[in-house]
């Protein structure tokens, strides 16, 4: 079987920094997330300017026929072209990069701003109630005995 030279597969466990390199992590731990998406990585690489693209999100990686993760399929001209990069590991770092500052970037937004709770509210006097009190003057019931 021969490859394409002109089309380039990238699978989503590229790019998942809870992987090591041994499981199948191609770029480095600056560029990658935890359990990334198909669409995150066709997000990052829209975002460099990449628009010839293809998803496949039922594809399994063979040395992982149980997960259905997806791949990207690219062209190998334009990933080149578009990414300033040498060979495939070059345009991985690219889109891996890319795909960090967009994850840092909502992980900033997404912090909410809690405010404080106050000591006597509600909700933290009712998480700080005691079950201990409860049926004191009862023996409790064990095996089916009274």
């Amino acid at each position: 079987m021969t490859a394409d030279k002109s089309k380039m597969t990238l699978w989503t466990r590229y790019f998942d920094s809870k992987l090591s390199r041994s499981e199948g992590r191609r770029v480095p731990k600056e560029a990658s997330i935890p359990n990334p998406s198909l669409d995150s990585v066709v997000w990052a690489a829209r975002d460099l300017g990449l628009s010839k693209m293809k998803r496949d999100l039922e594809a399994s990686h063979p040395s992982r026929p149980h997960l259905n993760e997806g791949r990207l399929i690219l062209s190998t001209k334009e990933a080149i072209s578009v990414t300033n990069a040498d060979s495939k590991e070059g345009v991985m770092q690219s889109i891996g990069l890319r795909l960090r500052r967009q994850y840092v970037e909502a992980k900033n937004d997404e912090t909410p701003n809690k405010k404080p709770q106050k000591k006597g509210d509600k909700q933290v006097r009712s998480q700080r109630k005691s079950f201990k009190g409860k049926n004191s003057g009862q023996r409790k019931k064990r095996f089916g005995r009274k």
